[in-house]
């Protein structure tokens, strides 16, 4: 995939660190249950260099909570994919790279209001023993990089990985900003933890998932979830937020 040094050194210089607070309102609708993404402006005119004629591009990010919500369909649609011999791409969009929010009541009742929705709306589990931390950045480009590590290097269990690490967040309230949370994981799954380590902690990881951010809005999408459909250049939504199996696959096949 090709894009150019000045979208990639844009993105990085408008991710606040993680000493920096911010209080910025993303907007989670619990009627479309799509979560806005930050305001990446790009003025990039690169076109992405595909793989493949045709494949189903889910875009997403693991602490993305309607992205938690929609994920047993996805699987079911990642199965229908793979009958159909569609291959199946997860790109992270990057909901709160950075963090760097206020870990106060306000954020916290703020979270916890959007977690309740998607709990209701979807019957997804959730624990709320984050809650009670003191401290806690929320920042989600950790967690997105470790879905790029691990699609780089065991690309057949990328998807399998990405649920785990966001039931390990929602279910269990670990933090994936630390290397620790991952390690159950990548045993579970067999994958070798030294491996994934020594790639999630490169700046070549890093990069990749910034790539992954310019990629997310190339695509033209503003939220997440959001699940495409792409046959050569030609890209058609299959959702723009909360959807099940169903209404996905008959929208797949709908299209010409």
């Amino acid at each position: 995939m090709k894009f150019s040094f000045t979208i990639i050194l844009f993105i990085i210089l408008t991710i606040p660190t993680m000493s920096q607070t911010r209080n910025i309102e993303v907007s989670c609708d619990p009627e479309t249950g799509l979560c806005k993404m930050p305001e990446f402006s790009s003025n990039s005119n690169s076109k992405i260099d595909w793989k493949t004629d045709e494949e189903i591009i889910y875009v997403g990010d693991p602490m993305c909570s309607w992205c938690w919500g929609i994920s047993p369909h996805l699987n079911a649609l990642q199965r229908y994919g793979q009958k159909e011999g569609i291959p199946f791409t997860i790109v992270m969009g990057g909901l709160r790279p950075g963090g760097g929010d206020e870990w106060d009541s306000k954020f916290k009742d703020f979270l916890k209001h959007h977690w309740e929705d998607v709990n209701k709306r979807s019957g997804q589990p959730f624990g709320f023993d984050l809650f009670e931390q003191d401290n806690f950045n929320y920042n989600t480009e950790p967690a997105c990089r470790s879905v790029v590590t691990v699609r780089t290097i065991a690309p057949e269990k990328v998807l399998r990985f990405y649920e785990l690490v966001q039931s390990s967040f929602y279910v269990e309230s670990n933090d994936p900003n630390q290397i620790e949370f991952y390690q159950p994981i990548c045993k579970k799954l067999d994958i070798n933890f030294a491996e994934f380590s020594q790639k999630f902690s490169s700046q070549e990881m890093r990069d990749a998932t910034m790539k992954d951010f310019a990629q997310s809005k190339e695509l033209g999408v503003t939220g997440f979830p959001s699940v495409i459909y792409r046959k050569k250049d030609q890209v058609s939504f299959i959702s723009r937020g909360y959807s099940n199996y169903e209404t996905m696959k008959e929208a797949l096949e709908a299209i010409d």
